[in-house]
C-alpha cells in the first residue's frame, strides 16, 4: 500500500495527464512487447554489445493508448538498472531537427539513479573524484580529438576542469559541456595559467560542429562517470508533421541519428526510444496523405546547399517511421477495469475516503481510450467525494493531434538560410 503523500501525487499527476515516477509505479505498465525489446536493448550494453553504435526503437499509438506512460515506465527500468535517463517531448522549444536544442534539453532533463542533483555537475564530479577514471576518461577525450573527431576544446576544457583551482571557470566549463557556449578567451586564460597554451592549440568551434560532438563527449563522461549507459526517451514526436518540409526532412535524419543508423557517428551506450501516433506516417509521410513526404521530403533537402548530405538518412528516417515502429497494445475491458480498480484503491488513500467501484464498458472510438477512462474515473470520484448525493454525467470530448504547419516553424531559422 502507497502512502498518503505518495497517493496525491500520482492522482494530481494522472488528473493532468502527465505520468509522473509516483503514477508509473503505482499503475505499472502492460506492453509486454515494448518492454522485452527494451530489456534486450538494455542486456546488449550492460554486456559491451553496445560499444560500437548507438540502438533505438521506435513506438506508435492513438493519443491517449499512454505513450507518455509508457516512456516513464522504461525510464523507471532503466534508472533502476544503473543508466542514466532524459526524457525529452519535442516542442517549439525543443525542435527535433535541432540535435543542439535536443542535446541542451536531454541535459537539462538528465537522470541519475538515486542521485538529485544537477545532471551535467553530478557526472563531472564522479569522474573528477577518481583520478584513474579521469586519466583514463582525459586519455579518450585527447584520442578523440586527435583524431579529427572532436574539437581540442573538449581535451582542453576537461584538462582545466581537472586541474586549475578556477571554480568559476569550472562552471563555465560544465555548462559547456552540456551545450551552452563559452568564451574561448576564458578557455585559452585557463590554459595560459597552467602553462599549457602549447599543448592545447585550437581554433574555436563553429556552432554547427559541437552538437554532435557534444553528444559523443557526454555519453563517454556517462560511462566513465560508473554508468552502464544513456537511455534517451523522445517524446511527441508527431509534432514534426507541424514543421515546413525542409525542417521535417531533417528531423527524419536525426531520427535516422537516434535510432542508430548514419554509419560515420556512433554513440556506443545510448539507447533511445520514440514515441510517435500511429497514423503519423500515414498522414504526413506517405504519397496518399496530405504532406506526401515520401515525394518532397528528399528532393527539398537536397535542393539546399547547407542540409543536401542529409538526403539519405531523411529517407531512411522515414522508412523507419513506416516500416519499424512497434505498435503499442490496446488494452481491453479487463486490463482497464483492472487500472480503474488500483486507482480506487490509491484515490481512497491519497483522500481518506473510500471511492466507490465504477465498471467501466468498452467505449466506441476514443472513449475507450486508457487516458479517458482513467480521467473520467477521477473527475466522478472528485464530484461524488465533494457531493455525495450527486450523480455526474461526465462528457468525453475528442482530441486528436493537428498537422497543420505552424506558423512558428514557417519563420526561416538561421539553419534554414542558404
Amino acid at each position: 500500500m502507497v502512502d498518503k503523500l505518495t497517493a496525491r501525487q500520482a492522482i494530481e499527476a494522472l488528473r493532468n495527464g502527465v505520468p509522473n515516477r509516483a503514477a508509473v509505479k503505482t499503475l505499472g505498465c502492460e506492453q509486454p512487447a515494448v518492454e522485452e525489446r527494451f530489456d534486450a536493448m538494455l542486456s546488449e550494453v550492460e554486456n559491451g554489445g553496445g560499444n560500437t553504435r548507438n540502438k533505438g526503437m521506435l513506438v506508435s499509438g492513438d493519443f491517449g493508448t499512454g505513450k507518455s506512460h509508457l516512456l516513464a515506465y522504461l525510464e523507471q527500468i532503466a534508472l533502476s538498472r544503473g543508466f542514466v535517463c532524459s526524457r525529452i517531448a519535442v516542442s517549439k522549444e525543443t525542435p527535433l531537427y535541432d540535435l543542439g536544442k535536443v542535446f541542451s534539453s536531454a541535459m537539462e532533463n538528465g537522470q541519475i539513479p538515486n542521485r538529485k542533483g544537477r545532471f551535467i555537475e553530478e557526472l563531472a564530479l564522479r569522474v573528477s573524484s577518481d583520478a584513474g577514471v579521469l586519466q583514463d576518461f582525459s586519455s579518450w577525450s585527447e584520442r578523440h580529438a586527435a583524431q579529427g573527431l572532436s574539437n581540442l576544446i573538449f581535451p582542453a576544457t576537461l584538462r582545466i576542469y581537472q586541474e586549475a583551482l578556477d571554480f568559476a571557470l569550472s562552471a563555465d566549463i560544465t555548462s559547456f559541456w552540456a551545450g551552452e557556449k563559452i568564451h574561448v578567451a576564458k578557455v585559452r586564460k585557463g590554459l595560459r595559467q597552467m602553462g599549457e597554451t602549447q599543448t592545447y592549440r585550437f581554433r574555436a568551434p563553429r556552432v554547427s560542429e559541437l552538437p554532435p560532438q557534444r553528444l559523443r563527449f557526454a555519453v563517454e563522461l556517462i560511462k566513465a562517470a560508473g554508468f552502464r549507459g544513456w537511455v534517451v526517451l523522445l517524446d511527441e514526436i508527431e509534432l514534426i508533421g507541424s514543421y515546413s518540409v525542409l525542417q521535417r526532412g531533417r528531423s527524419y535524419a536525426e531520427i535516422t541519428r537516434w535510432m542508430g543508423g548514419i554509419p560515420h557517428e556512433n554513440y556506443p551506450g545510448i539507447i533511445t526510444v520514440g514515441a510517435v501516433t500511429e497514423d503519423f506516417a500515414t498522414a504526413i509521410i506517405s504519397p496518399d496523405g496530405p504532406k506526401k513526404d515520401r515525394d518532397y521530403a528528399r528532393p527539398r533537402l537536397e535542393q539546399s546547399p547547407r542540409h543536401a548530405h542529409l538526403a539519405e538518412h531523411a529517407e531512411e528516417g522515414m522508412q523507419l517511421l513506416e516500416r519499424q515502429c512497434l505498435p503499442l497494445a490496446r488494452p481491453d475491458d479487463a486490463d482497464v477495469n483492472a487500472t480503474i480498480e488500483i486507482l480506487r484503491t490509491v484515490y481512497s488513500r491519497a483522500y481518506d475516503w473510500e471511492a466507490p467501484r465504477i465498471e467501466s464498458t468498452g467505449g466506441a472510438g476514443f472513449r475507450n481510450r486508457m487516458r479517458y477512462k482513467v480521467r473520467s474515473a477521477i473527475n466522478e470520484w472528485d464530484l461524488r467525494r465533494l457531493n455525495p448525493s450527486y450523480k455526474p454525467n461526465i462528457a468525453v470530448e475528442r482530441y486528436d493531434p493537428s498537422y497543420d504547419e505552424d506558423t512558428y516553424f514557417e519563420k526561416p531559422s538561421s539553419d534554414d538560410t542558404e
